[in-house]
């Protein structure tokens, strides 16, 4: 079969790979569109601690069912719930597999769907609704995300919300937070063409290049901040101004993956009573009910899809999203070209 293969830092190709071998439980998938998610850019540059070269990119896919199941059947369009988890480590023995001590994923520590056609176990795969278009559908496993972080802050209806980064997850964000009913939701970046899709989508955008966040928020708030932080760019600056930016007993959420240590202001954190969440993934429910969302939310959905890349020159994919000009936010390779 065709696949992206990671081949060494820096080294992507499309090329013939072995295919996926069926297993017992197992459907065959014929893939449709595979997102491209921060994770497969780590793995592209070598940074990522577990994946190993040679490697199928992508956990974010799309398929067609190809063969009959127990439940599923031939033509069944689904996506994939992509943790693998050990189920025998403290985590996992107490209904929180999605945190696993050992926690694996598709395309990071077995072959991906980057590619024409994976094998994948049946109770893992969960049917699209009908309606909903494969533009939408195709984010369904990075909405999950946001699904698990607005579950673990506890957002109330009307709430003043700051999103650091407007990339795909900060843009889902913005999504999840105007369906979840926040009042006024600022967004920060320096990529313009990011941020005018942010207002595209009903977000007030904050251009760091010329605005200062913190002022935009407490001039907006009578100088209190935001009740919610959400941090999802990764970045070290936010990390040292969210607590400013949050008013008193205001709630921190960080979404992003920190690889590196960032200074945090403790001090802040004190004095004003701030609580700070952590996230990672989501649960098997929360990506179903991710599943249910892209009926209300498909057309948002759509429009943070910018770019659909065939898979045959997908090994320019990583060059095209460092590219901070074009204005790409959630990047799709179309397995089927």
């Amino acid at each position: 079969m065709k696949a992206l293969v990671y081949n060494g830092p820096k080294k992507a190709d499309v090329m013939e790979y072995k295919a996926h071998e069926k297993s017992k439980g197992s459907l065959k998938i014929v893939i449709k569109y595979c997102g491209v998610c921060g994770s497969d850019i780590g793995i592209y540059m070598g940074t990522h601690p577990r994946a190993k070269a040679p490697l199928v990119f992508g956990h974010e896919f799309l398929g067609i069912v190809a063969e009959n199941g127990n439940i599923l059947k031939k033509g069944d369009r689904v996506v994939a719930y992509p943790l693998i988890s050990c189920h025998h480590c403290f985590a996992c023995r107490n209904g929180n597999e999605h945190v696993c001590n050992n926690l694996k994923l598709i395309g990071i520590d077995t072959d991906g769907g980057m590619a024409e056609t994976i094998y994948a176990a049946e109770d893992i795969l969960f049917k699209v609704p009908e309606s909903v278009s494969d533009k939408a559908a195709v984010t369904i496993e990075p909405l999950a995300v946001l699904v698990h972080a607005l579950h673990m802050i506890n957002m109330n209806v009307l709430d003043t919300v700051v999103i650091s980064g407007a990339g795909p997850i900060g843009l889902l964000c913005g999504i999840m937070l105007r369906h979840a009913g926040a009042a006024n939701i600022f967004i920060s970046d320096i990529a313009e063409k990011r941020l005018a899709l942010a207002t595209q989508l009903g977000l007030i955008a904050v251009n760091l290049r010329n605005q200062d966040l913190n002022k935009v928020v407490k001039t907006s708030t009578n100088g209190e901040g935001c009740d919610i932080f959400f941090e999802c760019s990764g970045a070290a600056a936010p990390a040292m101004e969210m607590s400013e930016i949050t008013r008193v007993r205001g709630k921190i959420c960080i979404v992003s993956v920190h690889k590196n240590p960032h200074e945090v202001n403790l001090r802040d954190i004190n004095f004003k009573e701030q609580t700070i969440v952590g996230t990672r993934v989501y649960t098997k429910d929360e990506f179903r009910q991710a599943v249910n969302l892209t009926i209300a939310l498909e057309k948002d959905l759509e429009k943070i899809v910018t770019h659909i890349i065939p898979l045959s020159e997908s090994n320019k994919v990583f060059d095209l999203i460092a590219d901070m000009d074009n204005g790409s936010a959630k990047v799709v390779v179309d397995c089927r070209k």
